[in-house]
């Protein structure tokens, strides 16, 4: 990408779009196109059309959509699936009537069959049935991946679809019911110091094992993939390292500081058993991830401490 290109960053107040928005300012670039979703709703297809036209930009990261974790995906089933579906074909499709140079899909792990062998390899996707409390959110996803690869194989698109694993990081959502593992957790051990509680009460057995990846990681490979990588097959993205919910809760306490007792709430779901991505083609092409797990932990904590710091002063 030419520093002057003209960017579009779908999605850039979210946790991976505003990454990626400071990833690009930082390697130089100066056209970056972003847009509020109160200034542009992607679910509306003539607003979307008339956004494209006007600014006809180059490249395209598609990093916005309907997102959250057990409680969300569950409760609000019909949302994630058709507001997801609405946002990425609007954009896909303008991107390709528009003549957009390239695009960059963001999807997500959850693509993968609950039972899908470990670690997950790209060719894994739709051999097996999905974990089904996100199974809508799981279905937009690879509807966008196949819309991609439709564009390709019929106009001769360069879109590609990138699948990074569980994120976390600076403009994290953590809100108690509505957030991912990571930073519900952080809330949750952080107010129970806070109050002084002598335990906490955490969702499911511990035992599953997840992959953790830093929001400005994601942004970094996002880039490297946008530059170098211009293939059909959808790539994964992640540290190819996991770790227990259990081990997760315990090294967030320590960086917090809670000596309380951890107790697992096993009368509520797990979710997949295990997801760990295969990064060997990511390797492969010459990228690794750069921030380790805890560094990562503590530099959430700061902006968490932040963010509820900021919230407080404006009320």
């Amino acid at each position: 990408m030419d520093k002057n290109a003209v960017i579009y960053i779908a999605g850039h107040r979210g946790m991976v779009g505003s990454a990626i928005y400071r990833k690009l300012k930082k390697e130089g670039f100066n056209r970056i196109i972003t847009r509020s979703s109160k200034a542009l709703d992607l679910r509306d297809q003539q607003s979307v059309a008339v956004f494209f036209e006007e600014e006809k930009p180059e490249y395209v990261f598609l990093a916005a959509a309907k997102v959250g974790g057990i409680v969300a995906n569950n409760t609000y089933r019909a949302d994630f699936l058709y507001d997801n579906l609405k946002i990425q074909n609007n954009v896909i499709h303008q991107s390709y009537l528009n003549g957009v140079k390239k695009l960059l899909f963001l999807g997500s792990s959850c693509i993968y069959p609950k039972l899908a062998p470990q670690p997950l390899k790209e060719e894994y996707l739709l051999t097996g049935l999905l974990e089904p409390t996100n199974e809508p959110y799981a279905i937009a996803k690879i509807a966008g991946i196949k819309l991609c690869e439709a564009y390709r194989d019929q106009y001769g698109c360069n879109f590609i679809s990138v699948m990074p694993t569980n994120l976390y990081g600076e403009g994290d959502n953590y809100h108690p019911e509505n957030s991912h593992v990571l930073p519900a957790l952080i809330r949750k051990i952080h107010e129970a110091k806070a109050n002084d509680y002598s335990s906490v009460s955490i969702w499911g057995s511990g035992e599953p094992r997840r992959e953790f990846l830093y929001a400005d990681d994601l942004a970094d490979a996002c880039f490297f993939l946008m530059e170098n990588y211009n293939e059909k097959e959808l790539i994964n993205i992640g540290t190819g390292e996991d770790l227990s919910i259990k081990e997760l809760a315990l090294l967030i306490s320590n960086v917090i500081g809670f000596k309380g007792n951890l107790i697992f709430d096993q009368s509520k779901p797990d979710g997949t058993p295990r997801k760990l991505m295969d990064v060997s083609k990511l390797h492969a092409l010459g990228w690794k991830h750069q921030i380790i797990l805890k560094n990562g932990i503590i530099r959430a904590y700061l902006d968490f401490l932040e963010s509820t710091q900021a919230l407080l002063q404006s009320n």
